[in-house]
């Protein structure tokens, strides 16, 4: 399997709801590195996954919906606690839609958001 990762980054404010989430409950904003790794069985008839230029814009595109945006205020994230993980199953898919991945010959998509130095979340989407 070979695979081409492209990185960017977001920041987001939002606030969870539950006890779990201790101090979280309250506003607060996110600084995330997001690294998207695009995967395919075989190279492309240009020895390529996919082309880096294309998955860097299309990456940007996806994140400029999101970026410097309060998430508690975006009406299809209404009631929803907008977790490292959901938000990197979101990118995940908004970016298999944007890039049209299976006619593009993709095998699997990975969106990985780095919360922190010590955490972060991914969503492993195969197609």
């Amino acid at each position: 399997m070979y695979s081409l990762t492209v990185r960017d980054h977001i920041m987001i404010a939002h606030s969870f709801q539950g006890e779990v989430f201790g101090p979280a409950q309250q506003l607060h904003g996110a600084t995330f590195t997001v690294d998207a790794t695009f995967r395919r069985r075989e190279l492309d008839e240009d020895n390529l996954v996919v082309d880096i230029g294309l998955a860097t814009r299309e990456l940007k595109a996806v994140l400029a919906e999101l970026d410097y945006r309060n998430l508690d205020e975006v009406p299809e994230f209404a009631g929803v606690n907008t977790s490292t993980e959901f938000l990197a199953g979101v990118i995940t898919d908004r970016l298999v839609k944007r890039l049209d991945a299976t006619a593009r010959g993709l095998d699997g998509i990975t969106v990985t958001l780095h919360e922190s130095h010590v955490a972060w979340a991914s969503h492993e989407r195969d197609l």
